[in-house]
């Protein structure tokens, strides 16, 4: 839904029809489905309810409970999911073990992987419940955990269920092996750091360049209780960075866009703040064949050339790079080329200001919702100041952050997104006119230009690997030609660390990080781990 803020790990308590194969890029196989037959048109999915699935209270798992859960979620489900179920023209249980899923013709091939991913809810449990209440309420589950003890905003416990229907499938082998799942949760990443460092939780993802370069040094750390790795991370990088919202007046002229790219030193954040941790972002398909590079391929020419005119003429050339600075925080030529495009503009300095052609002075503020980003903000704020731009950084807590987002109601904010080695219908979430008036929706720039809503459709429609590939590229050229966004960086790998109670496969899966899908609890370990303690 698109109100409250779900738990993480919620979607350990949930059985899907099917479930993604971690080192293959888009296969599915079946988990609650036993067999999907497919019709001869492609329009219908039939799938095939296991016999022995069930909910946690030991109701069977029928067809018209995935009917139901379906179909909740198209209606009032949250507007990501309902706009990605669009193309979902009817849904229906023909039997106790079949559901029908009938799409439009123009649906994206990734939709029924969706559809057969989405969570299966017992019809019964919300007979008597209104599926819109956010509550504290555990909802009745089918998946391999059940939820257990939890306090709001501190942590919540899952716990194995010992005669889960699913355990001995070809698609769980190896996977769920730990008795109980705990998420930890802290407002502020250097109090999460130091209750790592107290074993207050074993393991952490970590996403703060300071704290992997300087704070692992705390004595668990030095006698090998605490371990680190690094390891590749196979799936596009995608882009990250401060999204302009262009729905508000003054942020809809690109020049002034690109005025903010230009204050923006990265090099010198990535080497005094990120100790060079990081690659700069250039494009929304990073780290992926998808990402345009160079001057237009014959194929991405012959797609380019029917919307000359209709985009900028840059995107029949190199596509758009952030320009690199010298690194000392504060690139006069950068900062002389960031104030010509204000004044080309029409935002000239007025007592020391800088103001629009109205006359308005520009304001913007940074929206956060906890503070690790605070120090990237500082220089860049400052070199806006220098070009008479009044900026401000506001953090708020994590329940408000989300509203003001899901309401569009903020100048610019950290976003992050990344899509499958196979994009397709999730572009339009992110890029789309539709999704751009569409509250909730993860496009947050408000990017709405009918050329990349003809291009996402092209995507969609790709027959073949080629034809995806090239639309991709295009979209991606086009994309950057309207200045949406001033890109951050990005690392192909995962920092992990980890207290040494845990066992792994020798291999991680390509496509996923593996914890804690396919670790386990090494008690042997443990035990050592306790007498060194």
């Amino acid at each position: 839904m698109l109100k409250g803020d779900a738990a993480q790990g919620m979607e350990l308590t949930f059985a899907v029809l099917m479930v993604r194969a971690l080192d293959e890029p888009d296969a599915m196989y079946g988990l609650a489905a036993r067999a999907v037959r497919i019709s001869a048109d492609g329009m219908t999915y039939r799938f095939i309810i296991r016999p022995q699935a069930r909910f946690h209270d030991s109701s069977k798992l029928t067809a018209a409970d995935a009917a139901f859960s379906f179909g909740v979620l198209k209606e009032k489900g949250h507007p990501i999911i309902r706009q990605l179920m669009r193309d979902v023209e009817s849904i229906a249980a023909e039997d106790e073990t079949t559901l029908a899923v009938k799409f439009s013709p123009r649906r994206g091939r990734e939709i029924p992987l969706f559809v057969a991913g989405l969570p299966i809810f017992s019809r019964a449990y919300y007979s008597t419940k209104n599926f819109e209440d956010s509550t504290l309420d555990v909802p009745l589950g089918s998946g391999p955990y059940r939820v257990g003890h939890f306090e709001a905003g501190r942590f919540i416990e899952y716990e194995r269920v010992k005669d889960w229907w699913g355990a001995g499938l070809p698609v769980a082998r190896g996977q769920n092996n730990f008795d109980t799942v705990r998420y930890e949760f802290y407002r502020d990443r250097d109090v999460a750091f130091e209750g790592f460092t107290a074993g207050s939780y074993l393991f952490r993802e970590e996403f703060t360049s300071r704290i992997w370069a300087t704070r692992y040094d705390f004595p668990a750390m030095r006698d090998g209780r605490v371990r680190r790795d690094i390891i590749r991370d196979d799936t596009p990088s995608g882009a990250q960075g401060w999204f302009f919202n262009t729905r508000r007046e003054k942020l809809k002229d690109k020049r002034l866009r690109e005025a903010f790219i230009c204050a923006f030193d990265f090099e010198w954040t990535n080497k005094t703040i990120m100790y060079g941790s990081y690659d700069r972002t250039h494009s929304v398909f990073q780290n992926s064949p998808m990402m345009a590079m160079g001057k237009p391929a014959a194929d991405e020419l012959a797609l380019l050339e029917p919307f000359r005119g209709k985009v900028a003429d840059e995107a029949f050339g190199e596509p758009f790079v952030p320009p690199v600075s010298d690194g000392s925080g504060q690139d006069r030529a950068l900062l002389r080329k960031a104030s010509a495009l204000l004044q080309d503009a029409g935002f000239v300095i007025k007592d020391g200001k800088r103001v629009t052609p109205q006359g308005e002075r520009i304001s913007v503020e940074f929206l956060l919702d906890e503070p690790s980003f605070q120090p990237h903000h500082m220089p860049f704020i400052k070199n806006l100041g220098t070009l008479g731009i009044e900026a401000t950084l506001r953090i708020v807590d994590p329940v408000q952050y989300r509203k003001r987002v899901d309401d569009f109601d903020f100048d610019l904010t950290v976003q992050r997104f990344s899509f499958s080695s196979t994009p397709g219908d999730s572009l339009r979430s992110y890029f789309s006119s539709q999704a751009a008036a569409l509250k909730g929706s993860q496009n947050l720039g408000g990017i709405s230009d009918p050329v990349i809503d003809l291009l996402i459709e092209r995507i969609v429609a790709a027959n073949d690997r080629a034809s995806l590939v090239t639309a991709c590229k295009v979209l991606d050229r086009v994309i950057r030609t309207g200045r949406y966004w001033v890109p951050h960086w990005y690392k192909a790998s995962h920092w992990l660390a980890y207290w040494d109670t845990f066992g792994r496969p020798a291999a991680k899966p390509r496509y996923a990080r593996g914890i804690p899908e396919t670790w386990w609890y090494d008690r042997d370990k443990a035990a050592k781990l306790e007498q060194r303690g």
